[in-house]
C-alpha cells in the first residue's frame, strides 16, 4: 500500500508538488536547477539502468513502459509509476539519489510495490550507473555539511531532529513496548501479533550477553522510552539510562514509574561522553548510528573507561559492508539530509578496529538482518494504516511520503543484504569470559 495521489487534472498529470509547504519543504516544493545536458544524461543513465533490472515502468495516463531485457521476468515485479517523468529525471541529473527521494517527496512517482521496487534497486546498486560514468560522481553527489557534525550540540540538534518529532508519532507505528529497533522473532515472516514478544526476546538477549541480574549496575546509552531499563530493573539491576531527547526522557520516566521500578532507574538528559562512573555493564541499542565516524574513538574510549574490571559492553549495532561504508562518508544522502543528519552505519571492520584502538576487544557477534527487514515491514503496514492518525498530528503529506520511503528504503536495505543488524559483546582486552550467549 501507498499514499494515494490525487487524480491527474485534465490534459497532464497531478504530482501535488505546487501543494507542498515551501517553508517546510523548500527542495521538494521547488525543482532544482539542472541544465538539460544533466538532465538528458540521468534520464538515459535510469532508462539504461531500469531497462536491465526486474522492474516494470510506466508513465502515468500514457501506458508506456521504458523496454525491458527480454530474459527479464515481469512475474511479480513491482511497478515504477512516473507521474512527472521531467521532473523526476531533472532531480536525479541535479541531486542523485537525494533528488530520487525529494522527487518521491513531491508525489512525482509512486510504485505499487515501493520496498519491493527498493529492494530491486539495492540488490543492484553497483549495476546502475555504467563503470566508466563512476568516475563523474563528483558531479552529483554532495559533501555533508560541517552543521551536522556529532559535537555535543551539534548531537542533541540532530537527536532533536528526528527523536523529538513526536512521541505521538512514533505510538502511532511501533507496538505497545515502544521499542524502535529491531526485534528478533522465532520464525518469519512474522505477523503484528507477534512484534511485542519479538522485542521483548530481543531486550531479554542483550541483557543475557550482558550478565544482567540481581545488583548489576547497568548504564544504558540511548534510553529510548525505556523499555530496556525496566526489563533490567525487574532482574534486580540497578539502572542508569541516559538520552539526548527530552520527549523520550519525560515518557520513559513515566513509563518506568508505572512499571513500578522508579527506585531502580534513574535517567538523565546527558552526552555519553560526559557520563562518569563506573559499571558491570553497558548496553547500548542502535545508538551508535548516531555517533558519526568522527566520534566513534570517543564512543568506544567511553565504553572503555566506563566499564568496570571484568565488566561488558553489549551493542546492537546496524552494519554495512566496509566499501560501501566508506563511500556514504563522503556523501550527503537522502537520509542523513531528512532522517538522521550527522548519523553513519558502521561496518563489522570498523566496529572491530574502533574498538581495538580503545582497548575492547569484539567477544560475541551474531547478525539478524532478516529479522530487521521483518520488524521495519510491519512498523511501515502499521504507519501507512495509522497514516490519518498521523496526519491529526499536525504532519503534512511530504512528511507521510517522507516517512514511508524512509521505512520502505530500510527495509529494502536488510531484504537486499545491503545492511545488517548485529548484536555484538565488547570486554577488556584482558578480561576473560564465557561470552557465548543465545544465538551464538
Amino acid at each position: 500500500m501507498t499514499l494515494t495521489v490525487p487524480p491527474a487534472p485534465q490534459g497532464g498529470t497531478r504530482t501535488g508538488r505546487h501543494l507542498v509547504d515551501a517553508g517546510l519543504w523548500p527542495d521538494v516544493a521547488r525543482l532544482p536547477h539542472a541544465s538539460p545536458l544533466r538532465t538528458a544524461l540521468a534520464r538515459r543513465i535510469v532508462q539504461r539502468a531500469f531497462g536491465r533490472l526486474p522492474l516494470r515502468v510506466r508513465i502515468a495516463d500514457a501506458g508506456t513502459r521504458i523496454p525491458r531485457q527480454p530474459d527479464a521476468t515481469e512475474d511479480g515485479a513491482p511497478t515504477l509509476t512516473l507521474r512527472d517523468p521531467e521532473a523526476f529525471h531533472r532531480r536525479i541529473g541535479a541531486d542523485g539519489l537525494i533528488g530520487f527521494g525529494e522527487s518521491y517527496m513531491a508525489g512525482e512517482w509512486d510504485s505499487d510495490d515501493l520496498a519491493g521496487l527498493l529492494t530491486v534497486l539495492a540488490r543492484h546498486v553497483d549495476d546502475l550507473v555504467p563503470q566508466t560514468l563512476r568516475r563523474l560522481r563528483g558531479l552529483w553527489v554532495r559533501r555533508r555539511p560541517l552543521s551536522d557534525l556529532n559535537t555535543v550540540d551539534g548531537a542533541r540538534r540532530n537527536v532533536h531532529r528526528h527523536y523529538d518529532l513526536s512521541n505521538d508519532l512514533f505510538a502511532t507505528f511501533l507496538d505497545p513496548t515502544l521499542t524502535y529497533s529491531s526485534a528478533v522473532f522465532t520464525s518469519l515472516p512474522a505477523c503484528a501479533e507477534d512484534l511485542p514478544g519479538a522485542q521483548h526476546r530481543k531486550i531479554d538477549r542483550l541483557l543475557d550477553l550482558a550478565g544482567t541480574g540481581p545488583g548489576t549496575s547497568l548504564l544504558e546509552i540511548g534510553t529510548g522510552w525505556g523499555e530496556l531499563a525496566v526489563r533490567a530493573a525487574r532482574r534486580g539491576a540497578r539502572v542508569r539510562t541516559i538520552t539526548l531527547s527530552r520527549e523520550q526522557r519525560d515518557l520513559a520516566l513515566s513509563r518506568i514509574a508505572e512499571a513500578g521500578v522508579s527506585d531502580r532507574v534513574t535517567v538523565e538528559l546527558c552526552d555519553y561522553r560526559r557520563v562518569e562512573g563506573s559499571y558491570d555493564a553497558v548496553v547500548s541499542v542502535e545508538m551508535i548510528e548516531a555517533v558519526g565516524a568522527a566520534y566513534w574513538p570517543a564512543y568506544f574510549s567511553a565504553l572503555h573507561r566506563l566499564l568496570a574490571p571484568g565488566g561488558r559492553a553489549v551493542l546492537q549495532a546496524i552494519t554495512m559492508p566496509h566499501d560501501r561504508m566508506l563511500h556514504t562518508a563522503r556523501t550527503h544522502t537522502w537520509i542523513s539530509k531528512y532522517v538522521f543528519p550527522g548519523g553513519l552505519i558502521p561496518s563489522r571492520e570498523a566496529i572491530a578496529r574502533q574498538s581495538a584502538a580503545a582497548g575492547l576487544s569484539v567477544v560475541h557477534d551474531t547478525g539478524y538482518g532478516d529479522h530487521y527487514a521483518e520488524t521495519l515491514r510491519l512498523w511501515r503496514e502499521r504507519f501507512l494504516h495509522e497514516s490519518a492518525s498521523v496526519t491529526a498530528l499536525g504532519f503534512d503529506r511530504p512528511f507521510l511520503r517522507m516517512w514511508e520511503l524512509y521505512l520502505a528504503y530500510s527495509e529494502a536495505g536488510f531484504r537486499s543484504r545491503y545492511l545488517d543488524v548485529r548484536q555484538l559483546v565488547l570486554t577488556g582486552r584482558d578480561a576473560v569470559h564465557d561470552a557465548n550467549g543465545p544465538g551464538t
